[in-house]
């Protein structure tokens, strides 16, 4: 059924859409950034639960997310952009709501499934919406402030969460998301009341998608549970490994099958979009893991409050926006592979630069390399996006875009969890090193741990004081030295990806390409840069 498209918006109407939609795409991306600033606060309102338990709320929020975007194709064909878009701001109200008065995880986690979910569908129809009311002339400036808006809370949404969490308190997070969300709802239902749209019935793989969320599903739930439940010592886990086994190579042999596939895997025929892929995701998962694990560990480990912490990385703006802006030109002019793989030795001189912390106090030390995160941050996603869509075209362009992002997206909320793998299994070598090497054990001449309990009990502490203190110092250092371990492991690993991408085709592009190529190629890109 086709209904009448209605005149694009004008004037003051217009404009006002514009916030609304970049207001919405900023409210549901904060809720990545911020949520890991106040994660120590909702760890210890939650029933006094681990960290690394409340982080299962940021990991599943993620994957609920990905999962939104096959989701959001058939969806807006059945019910229209515009209604389905005002629809899911409603549901991520409620989902906001539910997650402001949880008590217990048991509730807070499937509110951050269900706020995660919808705010995918948000993200996946709202770029759609903005096309609709540019004119062909100005669709590449309104794709330019959407891919703008799509990074700039990935630098603030840290500092402003840490704010939220120390003056606030961390559920209002949550409660200015359901005024937000309403409004936008509101706002953006009014404006596009009684627009029409082309009903799609195109099939749904729901089968696919049923064991494309299993095998997410219990992969992530493997590795958010492995550190405390003692991985395959738990029969929940091992459970969890047994639906992988049956779901993985069933979704493989359906899918090849499937003529609508949710996920085509036939794109890893593509040797671009294979690489590209890989690079995408495995870097991303390196660069999200990292950057969630160190805002926690400043704040439980070093003492610094959420803000603090937050602001630690404020910097990355001042270059991430620049450059970001200045990287969509430069693939035109020269080969992708040369870009990626200048951006991910540049990753890997700042981890290694990072992996160099060594005093607990200094704030400065990190200012710096934190700068410099910013600039590749910023040239990241242009010259892989670049690389891993070469030679595709049309809807096949578009979709090689959807799975891409999907991949990075599911990568980012394995690397939250990978890189506290990494941690959890360091701080004990380390903690073993300092014992041996300062208690006496190895050398008895050096026995520096006596030393300063001998000053510490001349200070007036007791002995069960002193064994505490010297167990805090301990244990303080130790997860600096695992941190710094994670910061090198990932230098060493950006290497090897910047030699992988050398084994992608050459990707000179069109020195005339049309309007419609070029709006199909930022079309692509800001895709696969969500969230």
């Amino acid at each position: 059924m086709t209904l009448i498209y209605a005149e694009r918006l004008r004037g003051w109407r217009f404009i006002l859409f514009n916030v609304v939609l970049g207001l919405g795409h900023m409210i549901v991306l904060f809720n990545v950034g911020c949520y890991i600033a106040l994660l120590p606060h909702v760890a210890g309102d939650l029933g006094g639960v681990l960290p690394s338990f409340a982080t299962w709320g940021q990991t599943y929020f993620i994957i609920a997310l990905a999962l939104a975007f096959p989701g959001a194709r058939c969806l807006s064909g059945l019910f229209g952009d515009y209604r389905l878009f005002s629809a899911a701001f409603v549901v991520y109200a409620l989902a906001s709501y539910l997650c402001a008065i949880s008590q217990s995880l048991w509730l807070f986690v499937p509110a951050r499934i269900l706020l995660g979910f919808s705010g995918g569908i948000t993200l996946y129809v709202g770029q759609s919406l903005l096309l609709k009311e540019y004119p062909d002339h100005l669709k590449l400036l309104g794709l330019g402030v959407w891919g703008l808006v799509t990074l700039m809370p990935f630098t603030i949404s840290f500092p402003i969460g840490g704010m939220i969490a120390d003056e606030l308190g961390w559920r209002y997070l949550f409660y200015l998301n359901i005024v937000f969300a309403l409004a936008i709802a509101g706002i953006s239902g009014s404006l596009l009341a009684g627009r029409g749209f082309e009903r799609n019935f195109t099939r749904f793989d729901d089968i696919g998608f049923v064991l494309m969320a299993l095998i997410l599903g219990s992969v992530q739930t493997f590795l958010n549970q492995g550190n405390d439940f003692d991985w395959l010592d738990s029969p929940f886990l091992c459970s969890m490994l047994l639906v992988l086994a049956v779901a993985l190579p069933c979704f493989i042999i359906w899918e090849f099958d499937e003529p609508y596939p949710v996920f085509d895997l036939r794109l890893f025929t593509h040797r671009n979009f294979t690489i590209g892929a890989i690079c995408l995701a495995v870097g991303f998962l390196s660069i999200q893991g990292l950057l969630s694990v160190f805002i926690v560990q400043l704040q439980v480990l070093l003492g610094y409050s959420s803000f603090l912490a937050g602001m630690v990385y404020l910097p990355m703006i001042l270059l991430a926006v620049p450059v970001t802006l200045a990287m969509h030109k430069l693939p035109d002019r020269l080969d992708a592979r040369l870009l990626a793989c200048l951006n991910l030795l540049g990753f890997s001189f700042t981890f290694y630069w990072l992996g160099l912390f060594d005093d607990p106090g200094s704030f400065d030390q990190i200012f710096w390399p934190m700068l410099l995160l910013g600039f590749f941050l910023g040239s990241f996603f242009t010259p892989l996006t670049r690389l891993t869509l070469h030679g595709l075209h049309g809807d096949r362009e578009m979709r090689a875009a959807e799975e891409a992002g999907l991949l990075r997206i599911v990568a980012g909320a394995i690397g939250i969890t990978w890189q506290g793998v990494v941690l959890f299994r360091r701080i004990p070598f380390h903690q073993l090193h300092f014992s041996e090497q300062f208690g006496g054990r190895r050398f008895a001449s050096i026995d520096v741990l006596e030393g300063f309990a001998s000053n510490l009990q001349a200070s007036g502490l007791d002995t069960v004081m002193v064994k505490g203190k010297l167990l805090n110092v301990i244990r303080r250092h130790a997860t600096l030295l695992a941190l710094n371990d994670a910061f090198l492991l990932t230098s060493y690993l950006f290497i090897g990806l910047a030699g992988l991408v050398w084994l992608a085709y050459p990707t000179y592009q069109p020195l005339h390409p049309t309007l419609q190529q070029e709006l199909g190629d930022i079309r692509a890109e800001t895709l696969m840069e969500e969230p």
